[in-house]
Protein backbone atom coordinates (compact mmCIF):
# COMPACT_ATOMS: atom_id res chain seq x y z
CA UNK A 1 0.00 0.00 0.00
CA UNK A 2 2.70 2.78 0.44
CA UNK A 3 4.33 1.45 -2.47
CA UNK A 4 1.69 2.29 -4.17
CA UNK A 5 0.82 5.55 -3.00
CA UNK A 6 4.65 6.51 -3.48
CA UNK A 7 3.99 5.54 -7.06
CA UNK A 8 0.56 7.58 -7.28
CA UNK A 9 2.32 10.75 -5.45
CA UNK A 10 5.41 10.53 -8.07
CA UNK A 11 3.33 10.32 -11.37
CA UNK A 12 1.16 12.76 -9.36
CA UNK A 13 4.34 15.37 -8.97
CA UNK A 14 5.48 14.27 -12.64
CA UNK A 15 2.43 15.45 -14.10
CA UNK A 16 2.41 19.04 -12.84
CA UNK A 17 6.34 19.07 -14.01
CA UNK A 18 5.68 18.52 -17.53
CA UNK A 19 3.17 20.80 -17.68
CA UNK A 20 5.39 23.83 -16.20
CA UNK A 21 8.03 22.08 -18.91
CA UNK A 22 5.55 22.71 -21.79
CA UNK A 23 4.78 25.74 -20.86
CA UNK A 24 8.35 26.96 -20.91
CA UNK A 25 8.50 25.39 -24.38
CA UNK A 26 5.40 27.28 -25.49
CA UNK A 27 7.26 30.59 -24.00
CA UNK A 28 10.40 29.81 -25.75
CA UNK A 29 9.13 29.28 -28.98
CA UNK A 30 6.80 32.53 -28.43
CA UNK A 31 9.96 33.84 -27.94
CA UNK A 32 11.50 33.11 -31.46
CA UNK A 33 7.88 34.04 -33.11
CA UNK A 34 7.59 37.80 -31.51
CA UNK A 35 11.39 38.23 -32.61
CA UNK A 36 10.39 37.66 -36.01
CA UNK A 37 7.57 39.55 -35.77
CA UNK A 38 7.39 43.65 -36.17
CA UNK A 39 6.36 46.95 -38.03
CA UNK A 40 9.73 46.87 -39.70
CA UNK A 41 9.74 43.88 -42.63
CA UNK A 42 12.65 42.14 -42.18
CA UNK A 43 12.62 38.56 -43.53
CA UNK A 44 13.33 35.06 -41.20
CA UNK A 45 16.62 34.91 -42.15
CA UNK A 46 17.79 38.64 -41.30
CA UNK A 47 16.30 38.18 -37.63
CA UNK A 48 18.45 35.08 -36.92
CA UNK A 49 21.75 36.33 -38.56
CA UNK A 50 21.04 39.26 -36.74
CA UNK A 51 20.11 37.81 -33.59
CA UNK A 52 22.95 35.35 -33.13
CA UNK A 53 25.75 37.46 -34.51
CA UNK A 54 26.01 38.85 -30.97
CA UNK A 55 26.24 35.35 -29.62
CA UNK A 56 28.17 33.51 -32.13
CA UNK A 57 31.43 35.01 -34.33
CA UNK A 58 29.02 36.02 -37.04
CA UNK A 59 28.56 39.14 -38.51
CA UNK A 60 25.52 40.84 -38.41
CA UNK A 61 23.69 41.53 -42.30
CA UNK A 62 23.36 45.00 -42.06
CA UNK A 63 23.32 47.78 -38.78
CA UNK A 64 19.95 48.79 -39.11
CA UNK A 65 19.04 44.75 -38.11
CA UNK A 66 21.43 44.83 -35.94
CA UNK A 67 19.61 47.94 -34.01
CA UNK A 68 16.04 46.63 -34.68
CA UNK A 69 16.55 43.55 -33.45
CA UNK A 70 18.89 43.60 -30.06
CA UNK A 71 17.73 47.12 -29.06
CA UNK A 72 14.38 47.41 -29.90
CA UNK A 73 12.80 43.70 -30.22
CA UNK A 74 14.80 42.18 -27.70
CA UNK A 75 14.66 44.15 -24.82
CA UNK A 76 10.89 44.19 -25.29
CA UNK A 77 10.65 40.53 -25.30
CA UNK A 78 12.60 40.32 -22.08
CA UNK A 79 10.56 42.77 -20.37
CA UNK A 80 7.67 40.92 -21.60
CA UNK A 81 8.72 38.10 -19.95
CA UNK A 82 9.60 39.39 -16.78
CA UNK A 83 6.66 41.54 -16.51
CA UNK A 84 4.56 38.92 -17.04
CA UNK A 85 5.72 36.70 -14.45
CA UNK A 86 6.31 39.05 -11.72
CA UNK A 87 2.70 39.98 -11.64
CA UNK A 88 1.65 36.62 -12.35
CA UNK A 89 3.89 35.92 -9.01
CA UNK A 90 2.81 38.68 -6.85
CA UNK A 91 -1.14 37.99 -7.78
CA UNK A 92 -0.52 34.28 -6.83
CA UNK A 93 1.30 35.05 -3.62
CA UNK A 94 -1.33 37.58 -2.67
CA UNK A 95 -4.27 35.61 -3.42
CA UNK A 96 -2.46 32.65 -1.36
CA UNK A 97 -1.72 35.11 1.82
CA UNK A 98 -4.95 36.55 1.87
CA UNK A 99 -7.52 33.20 0.71
CA UNK A 100 -9.00 35.62 -2.07
CA UNK A 101 -9.43 34.75 -5.10
CA UNK A 102 -10.18 38.50 -6.37
CA UNK A 103 -6.75 39.50 -4.77
CA UNK A 104 -4.07 40.80 -6.65
CA UNK A 105 -1.62 43.93 -6.80
CA UNK A 106 -4.61 46.20 -8.27
CA UNK A 107 -6.49 45.70 -5.40
CA UNK A 108 -4.25 46.24 -3.46
CA UNK A 109 -3.45 49.72 -4.69
CA UNK A 110 0.05 49.39 -5.76
CA UNK A 111 -0.61 49.55 -9.64
CA UNK A 112 -3.25 52.83 -8.69
CA UNK A 113 -0.47 54.60 -6.77
CA UNK A 114 2.39 53.78 -9.26
CA UNK A 115 -0.31 55.37 -12.04
CA UNK A 116 -0.98 58.36 -9.73
CA UNK A 117 2.97 58.79 -9.08
CA UNK A 118 3.93 58.79 -12.92
CA UNK A 119 0.64 60.70 -14.08
CA UNK A 120 2.14 63.35 -11.11
CA UNK A 121 5.52 63.80 -13.05
CA UNK A 122 4.00 64.29 -16.38
CA UNK A 123 1.47 66.92 -15.30
CA UNK A 124 4.66 68.68 -13.22
CA UNK A 125 6.01 68.48 -16.12
CA UNK A 126 9.66 66.25 -14.65
CA UNK A 127 9.19 63.81 -17.70
CA UNK A 128 10.73 67.02 -19.67
CA UNK A 129 13.47 67.74 -17.25
CA UNK A 130 14.53 64.61 -16.07
CA UNK A 131 13.60 62.45 -18.74
CA UNK A 132 11.75 59.23 -18.24
CA UNK A 133 13.52 58.07 -15.16
CA UNK A 134 11.95 60.88 -12.95
CA UNK A 135 8.22 59.67 -13.96
CA UNK A 136 9.83 55.79 -13.28
CA UNK A 137 11.12 56.90 -9.51
CA UNK A 138 8.10 59.16 -8.67
CA UNK A 139 5.90 55.58 -9.58
CA UNK A 140 7.97 53.74 -7.60
CA UNK A 141 7.93 56.01 -4.65
CA UNK A 142 4.14 56.61 -4.83
CA UNK A 143 3.52 52.74 -4.81
CA UNK A 144 6.10 52.12 -2.12
CA UNK A 145 3.70 54.62 -0.46
CA UNK A 146 0.85 52.36 -0.89
CA UNK A 147 2.22 49.66 0.26
CA UNK A 148 3.16 51.48 3.71
CA UNK A 149 -0.63 52.73 3.72
CA UNK A 150 -1.91 49.16 3.42
CA UNK A 151 0.93 47.47 5.68
CA UNK A 152 -0.38 50.44 8.66
CA UNK A 153 -4.18 49.85 8.48
CA UNK A 154 -3.48 46.17 8.21
CA UNK A 155 -1.11 45.95 11.08
CA UNK A 156 -4.35 48.42 12.98
CA UNK A 157 -6.78 45.62 12.68
CA UNK A 158 -3.67 42.93 12.99
CA UNK A 159 -3.62 41.63 9.62
CA UNK A 160 -6.28 39.83 9.24
CA UNK A 161 -6.86 38.82 5.50
CA UNK A 162 -10.18 40.80 5.31
CA UNK A 163 -8.66 43.69 6.94
CA UNK A 164 -5.57 44.09 4.32
CA UNK A 165 -8.25 43.92 0.91
CA UNK A 166 -10.27 46.28 2.32
CA UNK A 167 -6.78 48.66 3.09
CA UNK A 168 -6.25 47.85 0.03
CA UNK A 169 -9.03 49.12 -1.70
CA UNK A 170 -9.67 51.75 0.01
CA UNK A 171 -5.86 53.50 -1.07
CA UNK A 172 -6.95 52.21 -4.52
CA UNK A 173 -9.61 54.53 -4.62
CA UNK A 174 -8.03 56.97 -3.09
CA UNK A 175 -5.24 57.14 -5.50
CA UNK A 176 -7.54 56.55 -8.27
CA UNK A 177 -9.33 59.86 -7.52
CA UNK A 178 -6.45 61.52 -7.29
CA UNK A 179 -5.31 60.63 -10.86
CA UNK A 180 -8.56 61.62 -11.99
CA UNK A 181 -8.28 64.89 -10.46
CA UNK A 182 -4.95 65.66 -11.91
CA UNK A 183 -5.92 64.09 -15.43
CA UNK A 184 -9.03 67.01 -14.96
CA UNK A 185 -6.75 69.62 -14.20
CA UNK A 186 -4.39 68.58 -16.93
CA UNK A 187 -3.13 70.18 -20.28
CA UNK A 188 -3.77 68.63 -23.36
CA UNK A 189 -0.62 67.62 -23.78
CA UNK A 190 0.47 65.91 -20.15
CA UNK A 191 -2.90 64.87 -20.24
CA UNK A 192 -2.40 62.90 -23.58
CA UNK A 193 0.81 61.59 -21.96
CA UNK A 194 -0.94 60.44 -18.42
CA UNK A 195 -3.49 58.55 -20.18
CA UNK A 196 -1.29 56.41 -22.34
CA UNK A 197 1.10 55.28 -19.70
CA UNK A 198 -2.03 54.78 -17.38
CA UNK A 199 -3.12 52.36 -20.29
CA UNK A 200 0.14 50.34 -20.34
CA UNK A 201 2.66 49.45 -22.77
CA UNK A 202 6.31 47.77 -23.37
CA UNK A 203 7.20 50.47 -26.29
CA UNK A 204 9.53 51.90 -24.03
CA UNK A 205 11.17 48.83 -22.68
CA UNK A 206 14.84 48.94 -23.01
CA UNK A 207 17.96 47.86 -21.97
CA UNK A 208 18.39 49.77 -19.25
CA UNK A 209 14.79 49.42 -18.06
CA UNK A 210 15.06 45.39 -18.34
CA UNK A 211 17.95 45.33 -15.79
CA UNK A 212 16.49 47.10 -12.50
CA UNK A 213 13.31 45.19 -13.66
CA UNK A 214 15.56 41.48 -13.92
CA UNK A 215 17.56 42.61 -10.19
CA UNK A 216 14.25 42.78 -8.71
CA UNK A 217 12.82 39.74 -9.90
CA UNK A 218 15.84 38.10 -8.97
CA UNK A 219 15.66 39.75 -5.40
CA UNK A 220 12.03 38.71 -4.78
CA UNK A 221 10.61 35.71 -6.60
CA UNK A 222 13.21 33.26 -4.21
CA UNK A 223 11.49 33.91 -1.28
CA UNK A 224 8.26 33.95 -2.14
CA UNK A 225 8.48 30.68 -4.24
CA UNK A 226 10.40 29.64 -1.25
CA UNK A 227 7.26 30.24 0.71
CA UNK A 228 4.87 27.88 -1.12
CA UNK A 229 4.73 25.42 2.03
CA UNK A 230 3.39 28.19 4.11
CA UNK A 231 0.75 29.03 1.71
CA UNK A 232 -0.32 25.62 1.69
CA UNK A 233 -0.86 25.88 5.38
CA UNK A 234 -2.35 29.35 5.54
CA UNK A 235 -4.86 28.00 2.68
CA UNK A 236 -6.60 25.75 5.35
CA UNK A 237 -6.70 28.75 7.55
CA UNK A 238 -4.88 31.14 9.76
CA UNK A 239 -5.01 28.93 13.11
CA UNK A 240 -4.38 25.92 11.74
CA UNK A 241 -1.14 27.13 9.70
CA UNK A 242 -0.46 28.15 13.58
CA UNK A 243 -1.00 25.03 14.93
CA UNK A 244 1.70 23.76 12.29
CA UNK A 245 4.25 25.88 13.31
CA UNK A 246 3.83 28.69 10.94
CA UNK A 247 4.51 32.24 11.66
CA UNK A 248 1.00 33.27 10.04
CA UNK A 249 1.71 37.15 10.56
CA UNK A 250 5.08 37.48 9.72
CA UNK A 251 5.20 35.58 6.53
CA UNK A 252 1.92 37.44 5.35
CA UNK A 253 3.71 40.91 5.72
CA UNK A 254 6.77 39.92 4.55
CA UNK A 255 5.18 38.41 1.26
CA UNK A 256 3.08 41.65 1.24
CA UNK A 257 6.60 43.24 0.96
CA UNK A 258 7.87 41.36 -1.54
CA UNK A 259 5.10 41.22 -3.95
CA UNK A 260 4.57 45.04 -3.39
CA UNK A 261 8.39 45.74 -4.11
CA UNK A 262 8.08 43.38 -7.24
CA UNK A 263 5.10 45.18 -8.48
CA UNK A 264 6.20 48.82 -7.74
CA UNK A 265 9.20 48.17 -10.10
CA UNK A 266 7.42 46.39 -12.50
CA UNK A 267 4.37 48.60 -12.66
CA UNK A 268 7.09 51.74 -12.72
CA UNK A 269 8.90 50.76 -16.17
CA UNK A 270 5.40 49.14 -17.94
CA UNK A 271 2.48 51.05 -16.77
CA UNK A 272 -0.52 50.15 -15.58
CA UNK A 273 -1.25 46.45 -17.23
CA UNK A 274 -4.71 44.70 -15.99
CA UNK A 275 -5.27 41.07 -15.26
CA UNK A 276 -2.15 39.16 -15.60
CA UNK A 277 -1.74 39.62 -11.72
CA UNK A 278 -5.76 38.37 -11.51
CA UNK A 279 -6.14 36.40 -14.37
CA UNK A 280 -2.95 34.01 -14.38
CA UNK A 281 -2.82 32.42 -11.47
CA UNK A 282 -6.67 30.89 -11.92
CA UNK A 283 -5.37 29.34 -15.17
CA UNK A 284 -2.08 27.83 -13.69
CA UNK A 285 -4.74 26.76 -10.80
CA UNK A 286 -6.49 24.96 -13.61
CA UNK A 287 -3.73 23.30 -14.47
CA UNK A 288 -1.27 22.24 -11.53
CA UNK A 289 -3.72 22.67 -9.21
CA UNK A 290 -3.65 24.13 -5.79
CA UNK A 291 -0.45 23.36 -4.41
CA UNK A 292 1.69 26.40 -4.40
CA UNK A 293 5.08 24.26 -4.84
CA UNK A 294 3.73 23.96 -8.84
CA UNK A 295 1.14 26.83 -8.53
CA UNK A 296 3.64 29.55 -8.41
CA UNK A 297 6.53 28.45 -10.90
CA UNK A 298 3.33 27.63 -13.73
CA UNK A 299 1.94 31.28 -12.48
CA UNK A 300 5.23 32.85 -13.25
CA UNK A 301 5.40 30.63 -16.94
CA UNK A 302 1.37 31.46 -17.94
CA UNK A 303 1.93 35.19 -16.92
CA UNK A 304 4.94 35.56 -19.19
CA UNK A 305 2.90 33.66 -21.94
CA UNK A 306 -0.20 35.66 -21.95
CA UNK A 307 2.10 39.09 -21.55
CA UNK A 308 4.45 38.15 -24.42
CA UNK A 309 1.29 36.88 -26.77
CA UNK A 310 -0.47 40.52 -25.94
CA UNK A 311 2.34 42.42 -26.64
CA UNK A 312 3.03 40.85 -30.05
CA UNK A 313 -0.35 40.98 -30.78
CA UNK A 314 -0.78 45.05 -29.85
CA UNK A 315 2.39 45.70 -32.09
CA UNK A 316 1.51 43.49 -35.34
CA UNK A 317 -2.77 43.50 -35.50
CA UNK A 318 -2.55 47.19 -37.05
CA UNK A 319 0.92 47.84 -37.58
CA UNK A 320 2.84 50.23 -37.96
CA UNK A 321 -0.09 51.26 -35.58
CA UNK A 322 0.20 50.24 -31.67
CA UNK A 323 -2.78 49.44 -29.26
CA UNK A 324 -1.96 49.46 -25.53
CA UNK A 325 -0.74 46.05 -24.05
CA UNK A 326 -3.24 46.62 -21.33
CA UNK A 327 -6.05 46.77 -23.01
CA UNK A 328 -5.06 43.80 -25.36
CA UNK A 329 -4.94 42.15 -21.89
CA UNK A 330 -8.40 42.99 -20.51
CA UNK A 331 -10.02 42.22 -23.28
CA UNK A 332 -8.49 38.88 -22.85
CA UNK A 333 -9.06 38.75 -18.89
CA UNK A 334 -12.83 39.40 -18.89
CA UNK A 335 -14.13 36.36 -20.82
CA UNK A 336 -12.21 34.75 -18.83
CA UNK A 337 -14.19 35.80 -15.59
CA UNK A 338 -17.55 35.78 -17.05
CA UNK A 339 -16.47 31.70 -17.91
CA UNK A 340 -14.74 31.16 -14.23
CA UNK A 341 -18.59 33.17 -12.86
CA UNK A 342 -20.93 30.93 -14.85
CA UNK A 343 -18.98 27.23 -15.17
CA UNK A 344 -17.45 26.86 -12.23
CA UNK A 345 -18.37 25.32 -8.71
CA UNK A 346 -18.94 27.34 -5.66
CA UNK A 347 -16.08 25.54 -4.55
CA UNK A 348 -13.30 26.20 -7.05
CA UNK A 349 -11.39 28.14 -4.68
CA UNK A 350 -10.93 25.54 -2.26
Amino acid sequence: MRGKALRLYRSFVRRKLWVILFLLLLLFLLSLLSLSLGAAKLGPGTVWRAFFSKILPLSPPDRLSEVIVWELRVPRILMAVLAGAGLALAGAVSQGLLRNPLASPYTLGISSAAGFGASLALVLGLGVVGGEYLVVANAFCFALLATLLVWALGLKKGMSPESVILAGIAVMYLFSSLTSILQYAAEPRALQGVVFWLMGGLHTATWEGVMPVLVLFLLCSPPLLGSSWDLNAMAVGDETARSLGVNVRRVRGMGLVLLSLLTAGIVSFTGTIGFIGLVSPHLARMLVGGDHRFLLPCSCSVGALLLLGADTLARTLLAPTEIPVGAITSLLGIPFFLHLLLRKRRDYWA
